[in-house]
């Protein structure tokens, strides 16, 4: 049995100590699997939070994005600009649809997809009709932008809404891992005609799975929940009147939703106060920590630095069970997407990428094991040939 200043520190593990069991069990007992009152609450408490009109539960994340852009209009061999520094399920969801992802690098300070060069991009490579955006070069439709509030970091939605409507754009938020963001006082996911959100068992709250679409549309929100449910239109008779996807969370999962709800305040404390620790532990040792943009209130889900040496680090730390991951891979360097357009000037993704590290942020760490992340870092710094 390993001695506790051995024990393992995860990564980023849910925290089911509310009244999960509680609420799944009665949801079983009600015999509501595929519909429930606890998705009906889960919605109203997301709704709530957020500010958003409509919130409607889907069964991941990953689904949230194919519907979300989908209702946005997002056709066969259309052009989507994502950023090029993210969890690839956001180009993913692009493929789906027969379109393809234009990557656009990002800010070296925020890690957010860069709104100059967003603009460069739109303003000397495609030209406006009144049928849309196209790319000169082909004649692509360009039909919308997926922003990604990485880590909790919220984009300059206000620039990059201009910049949509001047190129007639439609915005869909990947809010995926920022529930409990805010930009000026707006909850993340809100800002655009729609925003998605990740319940995976690493987010921080967790339906196992599950993930929304969120927005302020009646009309789109009527046509969401259409179409997530096989675009059935008939009450009784099975008549589909368009191509729907079977995407709906079930309430069992959703009960876990509203527990983990119920407890948001106290992990949004622990998160901010996780991350303010190893800010101050490792600051002055010369870590560089992503920058917030301005008027954001982070959820600081996860914490991560730039570390020269970050996959040597990666791999200390993991022989002394400590688990730490890189930052995503650059997805212009993938292989599904190596022939799609990379906008880019430097390549800043692929250097914060090679040095990105995530560090261990669960709600349920304890004092003692933030510390001794923080001791472990210190001293393989110090003894080994790694630096900030």
């Amino acid at each position: 049995m390993e001695t506790s200043d051995h024990a393992p520190i995860p990564l980023c593990e849910p925290n089911l100590n509310g009244r999960e069991k509680a609420y799944m069990a009665e949801a079983v007992d009600s015999n509501w699997l595929s519909n429930g009152s606890f998705l009906t609450r889960f919605e109203r408490q997301l709704a709530d939070y957020t500010g958003a009109a409509h919130v409607i539960g889907v069964c991941n994340g990953t689904s949230a994005l194919q519907a979300a852009l989908t209702l946005a209009g997002v056709e066969k061999g259309d052009l989507v600009l994502v950023p090029d520094l993210t969890f690839v399920a956001t180009a993913n969801a692009v493929k789906y649809l027969g379109a393809d992802p234009v990557m656009v690098d990002i800010d070296p300070a925020t890690w957010l997809m860069d709104l100059d060069l967003l603009l460069d991009f739109l303003e000397h490579r495609t030209y406006l009709t009144n049928a849309g955006c196209f790319l000169r070069e082909n004649h692509r439709r360009v039909s919308a932008i997926v922003p990604v509030h990485l880590l909790g970091n919220v984009c300059e939605m206000d620039r990059l809404s201009a910049i949509a409507a001047a190129f007639s754009l439609r915005v869909v938020e990947d809010a995926a891992c920022s529930l409990g963001s805010f930009r000026n006082g707006q909850h993340s996911g809100t800002f655009g005609s729609m925003g998605t959100m990740s319940f995976n068992s690493n987010k921080i709250i967790t339906t196992a799975g599950g993930g929304a679409i969120l927005t302020n549309s009646d009309i789109l929100a009527k046509r969401a929940r259409h179409l997530i449910t096989q675009a059935k239109s008939h009450a009784t008779e099975y008549i589909h009147n368009d191509l729907g996807y079977n995407f709906r969370l079930v309430n069992p999962l959703a009960a876990m939703g509203c527990a983990q709800m119920e407890q948001l305040p106290s992990f949004l404390k622990t998160k901010k106060e996780i991350a303010a620790h190893y800010r101050h532990e490792f600051m002055e040792l010369g870590a560089t920590f992503q920058q917030l943009a301005p008027g954001t209130e982070s959820n600081y889900w996860h914490p991560a630095i730039l570390v020269d040496g970050s996959r040597e680090l990666i791999a200390a730390l993991a022989s002394e069970n400590i688990e730490t991951r890189p930052l995503w891979t650059p997805i212009h360097t993938l292989r599904v997407f190596r022939n799609d357009l990379f906008v880019s000037l430097e390549n800043i993704s692929s250097s914060v990428s090679k040095r990105g590290m995530m560090l261990p942020c669960s709600t349920s760490i304890s004092n003692d094991q933030l510390e001794r992340v923080c001791s472990t870092v210190r001293n393989l710094l110090h003894n080994q040939s790694i630096k900030f």
